[in-house]
């Protein structure tokens, strides 16, 4: 199997404020929407990041279709949480959880999209799997 692309959906009851929401604070840009639908890209984020709106019609499967976004959060990796902090903090955007430091080496903080959705961004002390800092 060979991969080509890759990306995350999630039902959302209001797909305009996710994805301005993702925009307006970390840089991605509408790559294709629809009536209910968009996907939203960055070059270095590895995937596209859809939103769909609860309830559309056309999605599969149908039992899913009324599902919300919920119980999970999408990570991304950065190279200075401290800095990020401090610019979405000056953005105005409401910090869900301060920065924290894990003993196997991850330093995270996380903030929350208008639809529920929480955003992890991390920054890896120690390398993954290298032990605790």
């Amino acid at each position: 199997m060979r991969i080509t692309a890759s990306a995350i959906s999630l039902n959302v009851d209001d797909v305009t404020a996710s994805a301005r929401f993702i925009k307006q604070h970390f840089g991605f840009s509408e790559q294709m929407s629809a009536d209910g639908f968009v996907s939203l890209g960055r070059e270095d984020a590895g995937f596209n990041l859809v939103f769909i709106k609860t309830g559309l019609k056309s999605f599969k499967p149908i039992h899913m279709r009324e599902h919300r976004a919920d119980g999970l959060l999408i990570a991304f990796v950065v190279d200075d949480i401290d800095t990020e902090y401090a610019r979405l903090q000056a953005e105005g955007v409401p910090i869900t959880t301060p920065i924290e430091t894990e003993p196997w080496g991850e330093r995270f903080f996380q903030v929350t999209d208008p639809n529920g959705v929480v955003i992890q961004l991390v920054q890896w002390i120690t390398q993954p799997g290298s032990g605790a800092a």
